[in-house]
Protein backbone atom coordinates (compact mmCIF):
# COMPACT_ATOMS: atom_id res chain seq x y z
CA UNK A 1 0.00 0.00 0.00
CA UNK A 2 3.01 2.34 0.28
CA UNK A 3 6.17 3.03 -1.67
CA UNK A 4 9.15 4.90 -0.45
CA UNK A 5 9.09 8.67 -1.63
CA UNK A 6 11.84 10.92 0.27
CA UNK A 7 10.16 13.75 1.84
CA UNK A 8 11.11 16.32 4.40
CA UNK A 9 9.78 15.52 7.67
CA UNK A 10 11.01 18.51 9.54
CA UNK A 11 9.11 21.74 9.78
CA UNK A 12 11.88 23.66 8.40
CA UNK A 13 12.80 21.38 5.99
CA UNK A 14 9.31 21.45 4.96
CA UNK A 15 9.88 25.58 4.23
CA UNK A 16 12.38 24.85 1.98
CA UNK A 17 10.83 22.10 -0.11
CA UNK A 18 10.78 22.56 -3.29
CA UNK A 19 7.01 21.43 -4.04
CA UNK A 20 2.96 21.96 -5.64
CA UNK A 21 0.85 21.80 -3.50
CA UNK A 22 -2.55 20.94 -4.97
CA UNK A 23 -5.58 21.06 -2.81
CA UNK A 24 -8.49 19.05 -3.62
CA UNK A 25 -11.50 21.43 -3.08
CA UNK A 26 -15.65 20.50 -2.48
CA UNK A 27 -14.80 16.70 -2.47
CA UNK A 28 -18.45 15.01 -1.79
CA UNK A 29 -17.22 12.56 0.85
CA UNK A 30 -20.08 10.95 3.09
CA UNK A 31 -20.25 7.93 4.36
CA UNK A 32 -23.90 6.43 5.10
CA UNK A 33 -25.41 3.82 6.55
CA UNK A 34 -26.54 0.90 4.43
CA UNK A 35 -28.26 -1.96 6.57
CA UNK A 36 -25.75 -2.70 9.05
CA UNK A 37 -22.49 -1.40 7.11
CA UNK A 38 -21.62 1.90 5.86
CA UNK A 39 -20.96 3.03 2.27
CA UNK A 40 -19.71 5.95 0.58
CA UNK A 41 -22.87 7.85 -1.03
CA UNK A 42 -22.54 8.01 -4.78
CA UNK A 43 -24.94 8.32 -7.57
CA UNK A 44 -23.81 4.84 -9.12
CA UNK A 45 -25.34 3.68 -6.10
CA UNK A 46 -28.91 4.61 -5.18
CA UNK A 47 -29.65 2.75 -2.21
CA UNK A 48 -26.58 4.98 -0.87
CA UNK A 49 -28.40 8.27 -1.29
CA UNK A 50 -31.84 6.99 -0.06
CA UNK A 51 -31.43 8.66 3.38
CA UNK A 52 -29.82 11.90 2.21
CA UNK A 53 -33.06 12.23 -0.45
CA UNK A 54 -35.29 11.95 3.07
CA UNK A 55 -33.27 14.82 4.43
CA UNK A 56 -33.52 16.99 1.32
CA UNK A 57 -30.19 17.20 -0.20
CA UNK A 58 -28.98 17.31 -3.60
CA UNK A 59 -27.65 14.21 -4.20
CA UNK A 60 -26.30 14.73 -7.90
CA UNK A 61 -23.50 15.93 -5.93
CA UNK A 62 -22.39 12.96 -4.88
CA UNK A 63 -19.67 11.68 -7.50
CA UNK A 64 -16.70 10.28 -5.19
CA UNK A 65 -15.20 8.72 -8.40
CA UNK A 66 -14.12 12.07 -9.16
CA UNK A 67 -11.63 12.73 -6.63
CA UNK A 68 -10.79 8.67 -7.14
CA UNK A 69 -9.56 9.30 -10.53
CA UNK A 70 -7.74 12.86 -9.92
CA UNK A 71 -5.90 10.99 -6.60
CA UNK A 72 -4.98 7.96 -8.91
CA UNK A 73 -3.68 10.94 -11.39
CA UNK A 74 -1.95 12.71 -9.11
CA UNK A 75 -0.13 9.56 -7.28
CA UNK A 76 0.88 7.78 -10.24
CA UNK A 77 2.79 11.72 -11.71
CA UNK A 78 6.02 11.48 -12.18
CA UNK A 79 5.96 14.73 -9.93
CA UNK A 80 4.89 12.82 -6.92
CA UNK A 81 7.47 9.91 -7.29
CA UNK A 82 10.19 12.61 -7.40
CA UNK A 83 8.76 13.98 -3.98
CA UNK A 84 7.57 17.27 -5.53
CA UNK A 85 4.02 16.62 -4.62
CA UNK A 86 1.60 17.43 -1.44
CA UNK A 87 -2.01 17.01 -2.01
CA UNK A 88 -4.59 17.74 0.31
CA UNK A 89 -8.68 17.31 0.10
CA UNK A 90 -11.15 19.51 1.56
CA UNK A 91 -14.52 17.91 1.44
CA UNK A 92 -17.56 19.85 1.01
CA UNK A 93 -18.45 19.62 4.43
CA UNK A 94 -15.15 21.25 5.53
CA UNK A 95 -13.64 18.39 6.65
CA UNK A 96 -9.75 18.57 6.18
CA UNK A 97 -7.98 15.46 4.38
CA UNK A 98 -3.76 15.30 4.17
CA UNK A 99 -2.40 12.58 2.08
CA UNK A 100 0.37 11.05 2.24
CA UNK A 101 2.53 10.98 -1.21
CA UNK A 102 3.46 7.24 -0.41
CA UNK A 103 0.05 6.19 -0.19
CA UNK A 104 -0.29 3.87 -2.88
CA UNK A 105 -4.22 4.56 -3.89
CA UNK A 106 -6.33 1.66 -4.59
CA UNK A 107 -7.15 1.02 -8.39
CA UNK A 108 -11.06 0.11 -8.06
CA UNK A 109 -13.69 2.21 -6.89
CA UNK A 110 -15.10 -0.13 -4.60
CA UNK A 111 -12.41 -0.45 -2.38
CA UNK A 112 -11.77 3.42 -2.86
CA UNK A 113 -14.82 4.01 -1.38
CA UNK A 114 -14.15 1.69 1.66
CA UNK A 115 -11.06 3.16 2.50
CA UNK A 116 -12.98 6.61 1.95
CA UNK A 117 -15.47 5.24 4.39
CA UNK A 118 -13.08 3.70 7.01
CA UNK A 119 -10.65 7.20 6.81
CA UNK A 120 -13.42 9.41 7.99
CA UNK A 121 -14.84 6.81 11.09
CA UNK A 122 -10.88 6.51 12.50
CA UNK A 123 -9.63 9.70 10.99
CA UNK A 124 -7.05 8.26 9.79
CA UNK A 125 -5.03 5.66 7.59
CA UNK A 126 -1.70 4.28 8.90
CA UNK A 127 0.65 2.01 6.87
CA UNK A 128 0.57 -1.63 7.29
CA UNK A 129 4.28 -1.90 6.97
CA UNK A 130 5.32 0.77 9.43
CA UNK A 131 4.15 3.83 11.64
CA UNK A 132 3.47 6.34 8.89
CA UNK A 133 0.08 7.82 8.41
CA UNK A 134 -1.21 7.54 4.52
CA UNK A 135 -4.11 9.35 5.11
CA UNK A 136 -5.50 12.11 7.82
CA UNK A 137 -8.26 14.13 9.08
CA UNK A 138 -6.38 17.20 10.39
CA UNK A 139 -7.31 20.83 11.50
CA UNK A 140 -8.40 23.72 8.96
CA UNK A 141 -7.68 26.14 7.87
CA UNK A 142 -5.97 24.38 5.02
CA UNK A 143 -3.57 27.30 4.90
CA UNK A 144 -1.84 27.18 7.58
CA UNK A 145 -0.08 24.15 5.82
CA UNK A 146 0.93 26.13 2.93
CA UNK A 147 4.72 28.09 3.08
CA UNK A 148 4.54 31.88 4.17
CA UNK A 149 4.25 34.42 0.80
CA UNK A 150 3.35 31.08 -1.67
CA UNK A 151 0.88 31.84 -4.75
CA UNK A 152 -2.00 30.19 -4.43
CA UNK A 153 -3.86 30.03 -7.92
CA UNK A 154 -7.22 28.20 -8.59
CA UNK A 155 -8.36 26.98 -11.59
CA UNK A 156 -11.83 27.13 -13.05
CA UNK A 157 -13.20 27.27 -17.11
CA UNK A 158 -15.43 30.03 -15.83
CA UNK A 159 -12.48 32.10 -15.34
CA UNK A 160 -11.73 35.07 -18.15
CA UNK A 161 -8.32 34.85 -17.40
CA UNK A 162 -7.42 32.23 -20.16
CA UNK A 163 -3.53 31.58 -19.79
CA UNK A 164 -0.74 28.85 -21.03
CA UNK A 165 -0.27 26.31 -18.18
CA UNK A 166 3.39 25.96 -18.82
CA UNK A 167 3.69 29.72 -19.12
CA UNK A 168 2.15 29.93 -15.65
CA UNK A 169 3.67 27.47 -13.56
CA UNK A 170 6.95 29.19 -14.66
CA UNK A 171 5.39 32.68 -13.04
CA UNK A 172 4.44 30.82 -9.96
CA UNK A 173 7.72 29.70 -8.92
CA UNK A 174 9.84 32.49 -10.12
CA UNK A 175 10.92 33.43 -6.82
CA UNK A 176 9.75 30.82 -5.09
CA UNK A 177 9.87 26.98 -4.20
CA UNK A 178 6.73 26.26 -3.86
CA UNK A 179 2.65 27.21 -5.45
CA UNK A 180 -1.02 26.00 -4.81
CA UNK A 181 -3.06 25.35 -6.75
CA UNK A 182 -6.80 24.65 -6.28
CA UNK A 183 -9.13 22.05 -8.03
CA UNK A 184 -12.36 21.35 -7.76
CA UNK A 185 -13.26 17.84 -7.01
CA UNK A 186 -16.66 18.13 -7.96
CA UNK A 187 -19.11 17.49 -11.11
CA UNK A 188 -20.62 20.81 -11.24
CA UNK A 189 -20.15 24.39 -9.75
CA UNK A 190 -17.32 26.52 -9.67
CA UNK A 191 -15.19 26.78 -6.72
CA UNK A 192 -16.07 29.25 -4.25
CA UNK A 193 -12.91 29.73 -1.71
CA UNK A 194 -11.71 32.71 -0.02
CA UNK A 195 -8.06 31.96 0.10
CA UNK A 196 -6.95 32.04 -3.56
CA UNK A 197 -4.64 34.74 -4.87
CA UNK A 198 -6.28 34.79 -8.47
CA UNK A 199 -8.64 32.18 -10.35
CA UNK A 200 -7.03 30.97 -14.18
CA UNK A 201 -9.18 28.83 -16.85
CA UNK A 202 -6.19 26.43 -18.72
CA UNK A 203 -8.26 25.63 -21.48
CA UNK A 204 -10.63 26.84 -23.99
CA UNK A 205 -12.80 24.04 -22.90
CA UNK A 206 -14.37 21.96 -19.81
CA UNK A 207 -12.06 19.04 -18.32
CA UNK A 208 -12.40 16.75 -15.85
CA UNK A 209 -10.49 17.43 -12.24
CA UNK A 210 -8.40 14.72 -12.94
CA UNK A 211 -7.13 16.16 -16.85
CA UNK A 212 -6.49 19.31 -14.94
CA UNK A 213 -4.52 17.48 -12.47
CA UNK A 214 -2.48 15.77 -15.21
CA UNK A 215 -1.85 18.84 -17.09
CA UNK A 216 -0.28 20.81 -14.12
CA UNK A 217 1.65 18.24 -12.92
CA UNK A 218 3.12 17.96 -16.65
CA UNK A 219 3.89 21.61 -16.28
CA UNK A 220 5.29 21.59 -13.12
CA UNK A 221 7.18 18.32 -14.33
CA UNK A 222 8.72 19.81 -17.11
CA UNK A 223 9.69 23.19 -15.35
CA UNK A 224 12.00 21.43 -12.79
CA UNK A 225 13.50 18.92 -15.16
CA UNK A 226 11.23 15.65 -13.61
CA UNK A 227 11.68 12.80 -16.34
Amino acid sequence: MTTRINIPKERNDKLEWKRLIVVLENAPLEPVKVGAVYKLASTDSPNTLKDLQKRGKDTTIYRPDILHYTLLTLLDSPLNKAGMLQIFIRTYNNTLIEVNPQLRIPRTYKRFAGLMVQLLHKLSIHAADGPDKLLSVIKNPVTQYFPPGAKVFGLSYASEKLVDINQSVAEAVKDDNCAVFVIGAFAHGHINIDYTDITLSISNYPLSAACVAGKVCSAFEKLWGVL
